[in-house]
């Protein structure tokens, strides 16, 4: 037994584990693993000058020069048309609240503007010293809440993943995309991030080396640092013969715990999890449901594009009916009398299928990928009129609304919005003479006067996004100011999507 304790002493020393404690979880999101421990704090010198252990004291590496790690970004000003000082004089906590103050759902126009303002390339707000990294995290971890992994993944390459607190992001995003034994690969090469006993464990297992794995999970027990469901969790992954795991529940797992129980033949339905969690129902190993499932739930996030959704959609006939399949049979039919340019078939066929799309929240994927094509089309009667609102909700909107025959009432004003002469039709109800109000305003809304006095540009279009969901929920003057502010801004054509986006907003679901 000392000779066990021993072991498992000096095990927990290598692995970077304090004998008899759990490691601290390093994030607010609260299903990351908790894969990389905390690192410790720096020993006090002895006063007396003389060494109290003949182990190696801690060592802090701290660059001297070089870009913060906030500054990185994936699109550069000359794509985004951002400025790139976008943050101004504001501080990182200024940034940090105004981020957090942003819902989390949004139309879809406004949705694509916050992910183009995480994504920029920028300079860091003011006083973020070299290691400070809280906005560059904070800005993956909104990536992560959407279940945007590809893109939270390439930002934290581009700032690079040297920290504990990037690399444990990385780890979650390789678990569930599926490419963890390159990640385990990344942890073994980088000692200095110190894998907690799972993390450790379950990387030895995938790299075949079962018995250290196996030796781990005994140092683990001896000193009684796992919990009682890690415990059983990595026992059951070591060894398919234990059985039973009473009173343990799975139904809020970390991606390391979902992959283990996937593991040992488990799995937990992705559905009920983050949505971040549907990215393990993509990989070519699970059925065509799951994954069309998996698809239509990142792509209503803006996360996955319409071409991947209906791609899958048209892989192959459905053989059956009901749900996820009468979506897909609609848009095969749909698909089919599109190419063969039979109007009367897609009149006849439009009505069902917009209705079903609208119905699961697909909506705007659907208007942005066949749009255009559908409001190109010679139909006629309410087919037509229901082709014009699509083709508004789409990409192609002013093209559309130009081509368009003149109209009366509700579509008037739509037209004109389209077109970018709001001023030239009648505003009918309260929402569209909000939206009027905002296009013919002179001047700021004084609600953001002074952070573009600033020119705290980032802050001012993450106000602009959250006053225009207090709009859709139905304050309207709040509509009125943030389609002003995004024309302060310079984004006039995302102020008239999300205009129209709103007032087919019935028509969308």
């Amino acid at each position: 037994m000392r000779a066990a304790r021993a072991v498992a002493a000096a095990l927990a020393i290598v692995l970077g584990a304090e004998p008899g404690g759990a490691e601290a979880p390093l994030s607010a999101i609260d299903w990351l693993s908790d894969s990389i421990a905390a690192p410790a704090a720096l020993p006090v010198p002895p006063e007396s000058g003389i060494a109290r252990s003949a182990e190696p004291g801690a060592i802090m590496v701290t660059p001297l020069d070089g870009p913060s790690a906030d500054a990185a970004g994936l699109l550069p000003p000359s794509m985004t048309g951002l400025p790139r000082a976008l943050w101004g004089p504001a501080t990182t906590e200024d940034v940090l609240v105004r981020l957090r103050s942003v819902p989390r759902t949004l139309l879809p126009s406004l949705n694509e503007l916050l992910t183009t303002v995480l994504l920029a390339e920028a300079n860091p707000p003011v006083g973020a010293a070299n290691g400070d990294d809280r906005l560059l995290l904070a800005r993956v971890d909104r990536l992560l809440a959407k279940g945007a992994l590809d893109r939270a993944e390439a930002l934290l390459e581009r700032a690079g993943v040297d920290t504990p607190e990037r690399f444990r992001r990385l780890f979650d995003i390789a678990l569930l995309k599926g490419s963890e034994n390159e990640a385990c690969a990344r942890m073994r090469a980088r000692p200095e991030f110190s894998p907690t006993y799972p993390a450790r464990i379950f990387c030895l297992a995938r790299g075949g080396d079962w018995n250290a794995a196996a030796l781990t999970l005994e140092s683990a027990e001896t000193l009684g640092i796992l919990t009682p469901s890690d415990d059983v969790l990595l026992a059951r992954f070591l060894d398919s013969e234990i059985v039973g795991d009473a009173g343990v529940d799975w139904r809020n797992p970390t991606p390391l715990t979902f992959r283990m129980l996937e593991a040992i033949g488990e799995p937990v339905p992705t559905g009920p999890l983050p949505i971040a969690f549907a990215w393990a129902d993509l990989r070519p190993t699970r059925g065509w449901k799951p994954q069309i499932e998996a698809a239509e739930r990142l792509a209503r996030a803006g996360v996955l594009s319409g071409n991947q959704l209906f791609g899958l959609y048209l892989r192959q006939r459905p053989s059956a009916s009901g749900g996820v399949w009468e979506r897909v049979a609609a848009v095969h039919k749909l698909q089919t009398a599109l190419a063969e340019n039979d109007t009367g078939a897609v009149a006849e066929i439009l009505p069902g299928a917009w209705a079903r799309m609208r119905d699961a929240g697909l909506a705007h994927v659907f208007a942005n990928h066949y749009g255009a094509e559908i409001a190109a089309l010679p139909l006629t009667g309410e087919a037509k009129r229901l082709a014009l609102h699509i083709g508004l909700l789409s990409p192609a909107y002013e093209s559309v609304a130009l081509a368009a025959d003149p109209a009366t009432g509700e579509d008037a004003f739509l037209l004109a919005l389209a077109k970018g002469t709001p001023e030239s039709a009648v505003a009918q109800g309260p929402v569209a003479l909000a939206v009027r109000d905002g296009f013919l305003a002179k001047g700021l809304p004084d609600i953001a006067s002074p952070m573009l006095a600033e020119r705290r540009v980032g802050e001012a279009i993450l106000k602009a996004i959250s006053l225009f969901s207090e709009g859709a929920a139905g304050e309207t003057q709040s509509t009125a100011d943030a389609i002003a502010l995004l024309r302060a801004l310079g984004l006039q054509r995302t102020a008239r999507r999300a205009a129209l986006e709103l007032l087919l907003k019935d028509a969308t679901g």
